[in-house]
């Protein structure tokens, strides 16, 4: 199976890009960046301007299953604006063109919450690009929900830190849908769902992923 992986440098995503090329079932890994990363002879990571990819560029991937890992701030971003880019319009223009390409199924990392109809900008837009996804029609969709994400990031969040200790502490008192779930675990379940044989929509919330 050839998979395409979006986010292949963010925490989720890392994780992703190493189980795929450490898995036998997986033939090539194709991992758009930005910038150059560590080779491998599974890998195909091209540097590209997410804000110009074309149909031509993602039909000569050739690729099964796309996993999108995409994600930021709004700090991060700059504005709602640059968020929106990165998080709605990004996941769906791969999405919708990777279909056109043949892709069979996607798996996205979404986050509790997501609801299209929320006050919250970033449970707003979740929601819209899962319900942007699903009008895609893939033969199979999964949708991942986690809570707060465990590990360690390249950037320092101070809110999400201190949310992070509390909930190592509280873990085992609270609920499984409201405990830390650990990027790894995130990236393992996203990778064996998009190798699966599943079809249709499937959403797996944050207490699948404690």
């Amino acid at each position: 199976m050839k998979v395409l992986i979006l986010g292949a440098t963010g925490l989720v995503g890392s994780h992703i890009l190493s189980m795929a090329l450490s898995d036998d079932r997986v033939e090539k890994v194709i991992a758009p960046v930005r910038k150059n990363i560590d080779a491998h002879p599974k890998l195909f990571a091209p540097i590209i301007n997410f804000d110009e990819i074309t149909k031509e560029e993602v039909c000569s991937w050739k690729c099964d299953v796309v996993i999108c890992a995409l994600g930021t701030t709004i700090k991060k971003a700059g504005s709602k604006a640059a968020f929106r880019r990165v998080d709605l319009e990004y996941p769906l223009t791969f999405g919708k063109l990777a279909k056109e390409c043949a892709a069979k199924s996607y798996v996205l990392n979404s986050a509790m919450g997501a609801n299209s109809d929320s006050f919250v900008f970033y449970n707003k837009i979740k929601g819209l690009v899962e319900e942007g996804l699903q009008s895609l029609n893939f033969d199979a969709l999964t949708i991942v929900r986690p809570g707060l994400i465990g590990g360690q990031r390249d950037e320092f969040r101070f809110a999400e830190e201190i949310a992070k200790s509390f909930l190592k502490i509280l873990g085992p008192l609270l609920p499984k849908r409201l405990r830390l779930n650990p990027a790894k675990r995130i990236a393992q379940t996203m990778l064996e769902s998009a190798l699966s044989d599943q079809l249709g929509v499937k959403i797996i919330s944050s207490d699948k992923l404690v």
